[in-house]
């Protein structure tokens, strides 16, 4: 008896697995009904914030390579300069303040040899922004002003060598120096076989006695277009390959700075570097601006994208620090906005367009957004309203045609917000955990009212665990990786399904140089150092996003899931109503397959075959980096059996997009 029941046991024991095996999951539907529009998707949804952190500019996108050009880095020290005294060389070098070049750069290098020769030179030598980039066949264009003493007249050798001195990989000669300042410039070409290193520096050499003073040293690799003051061509084309549709800048915190002093001095910024005095990053290093105002609305111009133009309006962070009150204080700031937006958009018989294109750039810049000030809902005064008003009412008194951007977004969306005068836009920020994104992207912008304006998420990033201000995130790669990269994508999914309510959004920050002590603030979304760049997991979702996209969002919902489960999957869905190409996004945050059937109404004729692009990895963790730069990639596949209905399973940890043509 103890074995029949134990067979009995068994034999129940069976059953019930095998009823449990064949009781499948739910799959979900997703019901996508192209005919049905629900928002149109703005031009310029999609863009980059950009702001001077991280050496975003200044040994980042703007391509000079020497540091403290200008001698201004460190008052008692000329900082990343060094004396170079071979053999039987003897020299000095200090700081000196007494022959400016000009007002705006009053501090010059001066140099006195003692003894040189042609085999035991004397020079000084600058270290760049952790080296000198060194590549193959590369032309550079070297310039430096100087100036000599009595009795020496030169030559000056100027060449990129190898650290230890060993190697000089290209070099020039400056045969004569007058008594006077001169600017003197010379190509340094590289030979094919040179091995790419960031081992190198920048050197200025003296063969014979003689006194030399030295202001605004400058080196610069090939540019994107070609532009003489211009940008680092890899990191561009990662931005072009974004397909931005603005720019958003000066920053962010860059814009305001930690005091009046140290805003953004937009017409200091101005004409030819020798007139840029350059002055002190909220980030704790110095901007030497020569990206100026005129190289953001090119940058903005060579990427195809509108400019984002923020004012400083009168209020610099952190909290309790200046403030401008409203009224006849406020003024003078309000002018200056005013002039700087003539500078964009004004034509030639305008005072400021006139000095733009005395700058080189006679035609106006499109421009449809003013933002005014940056992160104002940290103002404890309460002053913003006031001073928005007053900078509002003049901007549409004359520039009827601008949208302004409050900066007093992020409070509860079932909140009314009250303004004196009624923003076009509300810009908010948003940095959350990895867990919130993806809990708040089916709903978040869902609550809000359709009544209030419109909506601009002009800085938002998802981190992994850690919060971006702890100090314990400093000992975490700068850049996101894949789980902050599907938390990211979610986000998206939600703001594009909100189209109608989101005209733009962008993630920050953009850049960061990845060596020891180069950035401020991490998660970023492309990272390099003086040689070589790479895109996050992050990057490379937003570039999906930006280069599948729709001009109209379809209706979409996605059922059949069990009452107490929530949706597997974050989805958005856009059509391009010219072409009719449908472009399907679904995110995978769990660790296991998903798989759901795709209704598709609303066309007659939908293509058998499509395309899929996907980002997956197969852990959280796994990223990109310097020396794995495509660690976690998009892979695009053809792929078939498309039809009205449909099934697909997507990967775990996975972004997914999914464009189908139909008719």
């Amino acid at each position: 008896m103890k074995n029949c029941s134990l067979i009995v046991c068994a034999t129940i024991g069976i059953f019930r697995l095998t009823a449990f095996a064949q009781t499948p999951a739910p799959i979900p539907v997703l019901h996508i009904h192209a005919n049905q529009i629900i928002a149109t998707v703005s031009p310029v949804f999609s863009g980059m914030m950009t702001e001077e952190i991280n050496h975003s500019y200044d040994g980042g996108l703007y391509a000079e390579l020497i540091q403290n050009r200008v001698f201004k880095d460190d008052a008692t020290n000329p900082a990343h300069w060094l004396l170079m005294q071979e053999g039987g060389g003897v020299a000095s070098i200090a700081l000196d303040n007494t022959n400016a070049l000009n007002k705006e750069l009053p501090i010059s290098l001066r140099l006195d040899v003692i003894s040189a020769s042609e085999t035991n030179r004397a020079g000084i030598a600058n270290d760049g922004y952790w080296g000198i980039p060194v590549k193959p066949k590369t032309r550079y264009r070297a310039s430096f002003y100087a100036k000599a003493a009595a009795g020496f007249n030169g030559p000056v050798t100027v060449a990129i060598e190898s650290e230890d001195g060993a190697t000089a990989f290209a070099q020039a000669k400056v045969k004569h120096l007058t008594e006077n300042w001169q600017k003197y410039s010379v190509t340094l070409t590289t030979s094919r076989n040179v091995t790419p290193t960031t081992k190198a520096r920048f050197m200025l050499v003296i063969n014979s006695p003689g006194t030399i003073w030295f202001n605004l040293v400058s080196l610069f690799p090939p540019t994107w277009h070609h532009r003489p003051n211009g940008n680092r061509i890899d990191l561009m084309q990662k931005l072009d390959d974004m397909k931005p549709g603005f720019l958003r800048f000066p920053g962010g915190n860059y814009l305001e700075g930690s005091s009046l002093a140290t805003r953004f001095p937009w017409k200091e910024t101005l004409g030819d570097l020798t007139n840029r005095p350059g002055h002190t990053c909220c980030w704790g290093y110095r901007s030497s601006d020569g990206m100026g105002l005129l190289e953001f609305l090119e940058w903005a111009e060579d990427l195809k994208a509108q400019p984002v133009l923020a004012v400083y309006a009168g209020y610099s962070l952190p909290p309790k620090s200046d403030l401008v009150k409203p009224g006849a204080d406020l003024q003078p700031y309000v002018a200056d906005a005013l002039n700087e937006i003539e500078y964009v958009i004004g034509d030639t018989s305008t005072k400021w367009g006139a000095r733009r294109a005395a700058d080189g750039h006679p035609a106006p810049f499109k421009l449809n957004y003013v933002e005014i000030g940056n992160e104002d809902w940290f103002d404890e005064s309460g002053s913003y309203d006031g001073r928005f008003a007053q900078f509002y009412d003049a901007i549409k008194a004359k520039y009827p045609q601008l949208q302004c951007i409050s900066t007093v977004g992020n409070e509860q969306p079932e909140k009314k917000r009250v303004h004196s005068r009624k923003p076009d836009v509300l810009d908010e920020h948003y940095y959350r955990s990895a867990e919130n994104f993806e809990q708040e992207a089916p709903s978040r912008f869902e609550r809000y009212d359709r009544n209030g304006p419109k909506i601009f998420v002009g800085e938002w990033a998802a981190y992994e665990d850690i919060m971006p201000w702890s100090a314990k995130s400093r000992h975490l790669p700068p850049t996101p990786n894949l789980k902050a990269a599907l938390a990211d994508a979610a986000w998206m999914t939600g703001m594009e399904r909100n189209s109608d309510l989101i005209v733009m959004q962008c993630y920050a920050p953009m850049l960061v140089n990845v060596n020891p002590g180069g950035r401020q603030w991490r998660p970023d979304l492309v990272g390099y150092n003086a040689l070589n760049s790479f895109g996050s997991p992050s990057y490379y979702a937003m570039a999906m996003f930006n280069t599948n996209r729709g001009n109209v969002v379809v209706r979409t919902s996605l059922d059949g899931l069990a009452p107490d489960k929530i949706a597997p999957l974050d989805f958005s869905v856009t059509k391009n109503t010219k072409s009719g190409t449908i472009y399907i996004k679904l995110v995978n945050v769990t660790s296991t397959p998903q798989t759901s059937q795709i209704d598709l109404d609303g066309v007659k004729e939908i293509a058998p075959t499509g395309l899929s692009v996907v980002l997956k990895s197969a852990k959280l963790d796994d990223s990109n980096s310097i020396t794995e730069p495509t660690n976690v990639v998009p892979i695009a596949q053809n792929i078939d059996g498309l039809g009205h209905v449909f099934m697909r399973t997507f990967a775990p940890y996975s972004v997914n997009i999914l464009k189908i043509q139909t008719k």
